[in-house]
């Protein structure tokens, strides 16, 4: 592998966006700068525990996965990594237009999809494709930590195929705040979260841009380091 850092593909929205700063502010850090946010103060009050919540999420910044967590190929550079998000940026694809939920994703609380979006599906399989030739093969240890006792059948063939076992038909889009939380816990939360989402009055969500985040090493939090619109077909 190339040195210990990892990339991933993710979808972050704009940087001067309301979404950016509402996913920024729940989680206290902005993948855009690399540096930490206050949590809105009415939260913690409400959720004195707010910080230990957030602090898996945290780590990764506010995103939706397209090409999950990777290192290079030995044969391949950040540069050539670089160079191939704005090679697939641009050529011309339909953008997928969703309508942004706040909801639960197996215990998790996030930014969702209100309905299935073939669109949204055919470009997150196209990412998984596009980027899998820059990931180095997985090793015994990373593949046990996905769990695959736990998976199905065909989200195992995904693990060994592409290092991810959530890609093709298994592919849900999730801008996730919070760790997986119990059925006692969820509720409350997720009755904050969405009164906050609400705020936003966000109805419709192009998904038209792509960001190339990378994490130096296993303690660091990812960071934006690059950002492509999508070309429009």
């Amino acid at each position: 592998m190339t040195g210990s850092s990892r990339y991933a593909i993710y979808y972050a929205p704009a940087s001067d966006s309301a979404l950016a700063a509402f996913g920024a502010d729940l989680l206290g850090y902005d993948a855009w700068t690399s540096r930490d946010r206050e949590f809105p103060r009415e939260v913690v009050d409400s959720l004195p525990d707010w910080s230990e919540l957030t602090a898996d999420a945290r780590k990764y910044g506010f995103h939706a996965t397209l090409k999950a967590p990777f290192h290079l190929a030995d044969s391949r550079s950040e540069r050539e990594l670089v160079d191939a998000c704005a090679g697939f940026a641009a050529a011309p694809k339909t953008i997928p237009v969703i309508r942004p939920v706040m909801d639960a994703i197996s215990g998790f609380l996030a930014v969702i999809s209100g309905e299935a979006s073939a669109d949204l599906q055919k470009l997150a399989a196209a990412c998984v494709e596009a980027f899998d030739p820059y990931r180095a093969p997985m090793d015994p240890e990373d593949r046990a930590r996905r769990k695959p006792e736990l998976l199905t059948p065909r989200q195992r063939d995904h693990l060994d195929r592409w290092g991810y076992p959530y890609v093709m038909e298994d592919f849900r889009f999730h801008m996730t705040l919070t760790c997986r939380l119990s059925d006692e816990r969820r509720g409350p939360v997720l009755t904050m979260l969405q009164h906050r989402f609400a705020a936003l009055q966000l109805t419709s969500l192009p998904v038209d841009r792509i960001a190339l985040f990378r994490q130096p090493s296993p303690a660091s939090r990812f960071s934006i380091i690059g950002s492509w619109a999508i070309a429009a077909r």
